[in-house]
């Protein structure tokens, strides 16, 4: 058994147990019901085909099924993840997205992955906070998530807030849009906007991103954000450990992002 067999497994497991009977769920995408349990089980990998009519059955990629369970649990809780899949298949978001991605569909791959995301805490005044990003593809489409985590003043290896975000990525003319939702309080929307910018080995994002809750009890922001880029795939236990708000003396900052966020270079136009 591969590990990617088991996590498939396991994945399509707890896809099943939301989606009521087995049976049905073979019969509406024409798979022999020995066979599917074979699949529950861990025991076989379904072949390209087969993988790609349950994903779509579920409303998915085919390569998300294969990520590790506590990851693909985090995108599908709360049934988030289906909320986005029914924005994204909605007529007028659909129409605006393949206005925006017409020129850039091939482009895209080139920003897939994860990253360190650090921006100036609007929580703990003066730290800055690094979270986890991450994207990936969805069918034709772009989509992002990140988790925000603020450890205790008390407790340090304890996190007092817990954010995590849940959007499209959309490449245009060699910049990158993102829109997003907060997932935990389900009442805060996200936008940004960014540069790629390579220093030597390193592949960063520079941007702002600004924020609106569904309440003015949060008041609107707006910050400088910077993104260096780690590694490809999805989000994975040690990516996870590195969120937490740093001292701007952490010599785990690279030094590119903190010229950037202590610049002045967010001045109003004229």
């Amino acid at each position: 058994m591969t590990k990617e067999t088991e996590n498939f497994g396991s994945n399509l497991r707890f896809l099943c147990d939301r989606h009521g009977s087995i049976s049905n769920i073979c019969r509406k995408i024409k798979i022999n019901r020995q066979q599917f349990n074979k699949y529950l089980s861990g025991l076989h990998l379904p072949s390209v085909q087969n993988q790609r009519q349950i994903a779509n059955h579920f409303g998915i990629s085919p390569s998300i099924l294969s990520i590790e369970p506590e990851e693909f649990r985090m995108l599908m809780e709360g049934n988030y993840f289906y909320a986005m899949d029914a924005l994204r298949n909605a007529a007028k978001m659909t129409a605006f997205l393949e206005a925006a991605l017409v020129d850039d569909k091939a482009d895209g791959d080139g920003y897939l992955g994860i990253y360190d995301r650090y921006q100036y805490s609007s929580i703990y005044k003066g730290k800055i906070l690094r979270s986890a990003y991450c994207i990936y593809k969805n069918g034709d489409f772009l989509q992002h998530y990140y988790i925000e985590r603020f450890p205790s003043f008390d407790r340090p290896s304890k996190a007092d807030y817990v954010f995590k975000y849940h959007g499209f990525t959309i490449p245009l003319a060699g910049r990158v849009f993102s829109v997003d939702f907060e997932a935990v309080q389900k009442n805060e929307m996200t936008f940004g906007i960014y540069a790629p910018v390579q220093r030597s080995a390193k592949n960063f994002m520079f941007g702002i991103t600004s924020g609106i809750a569904a309440t003015m009890l949060r008041p609107p922001y707006a910050t400088k954000v910077a993104m260096h880029f780690r590694t490809h795939g999805m989000l994975k236990r040690d990516n996870l450990s590195r969120v937490t708000t740093l001292d701007t003396g952490d010599p785990s900052i690279p030094s590119e992002v903190l010229q950037f966020l202590n610049s002045d270079e967010m001045s109003p136009r004229v």
